[in-house]
């Protein structure tokens, strides 16, 4: 088995990729929100931390429900759905609430704060990604 090469430029990192993702994701997550759909500010500090709610199932339950809870709050896959649907059905509420929801997990990633692995809560794709290098 050998070694894995990866880029000498550590702007092509792996993880330096995921994270460049995400800080455009949020910048785009905030103007659309404010420019588009003219989301007000104080529901946007009211809800961008409601997504962390999920880290209470680290306190109550296994990991491995806790890890996939947390998982699933933090892709963003059922936040487009909600932008889409809300799109679809006219919802200024349902998109200003899932353009907020991007930017938390949006500004997760740029923090560091990956998707969790059931063995250990600290220990997320992002840092898998930047040991691999």
């Amino acid at each position: 088995m050998s070694t894995p090469v990866y880029p000498r430029n550590p702007l092509l990192r792996p993880d330096r990729i995921l994270r460049a993702e995400a800080l455009l994701l949020l910048i785009i997550a905030i103007l659309v929100y404010r420019n588009l759909l003219h989301g007000p500010w104080s529901l946007f500090a009211l809800l961008i931390l409601a997504p962390d709610l999920s880290l209470l199932a680290f306190i109550a339950s296994s990991k491995a429900f806790a890890s996939s809870l947390y998982n699933l709050v933090h892709n963003d896959v059922i936040p487009l759905a909600i932008a889409l649907l809300g799109w679809k059905l006219g919802s200024l509420h349902l998109a200003q609430t899932a353009l907020i929801w991007l930017a938390h997990i949006s500004g997760d990633r740029i923090l560091g704060y990956g998707l969790k692995y059931p063995r250990s809560f600290g220990f997320t794709h992002l840092q898998r990604a930047a040991s691999e290098n």
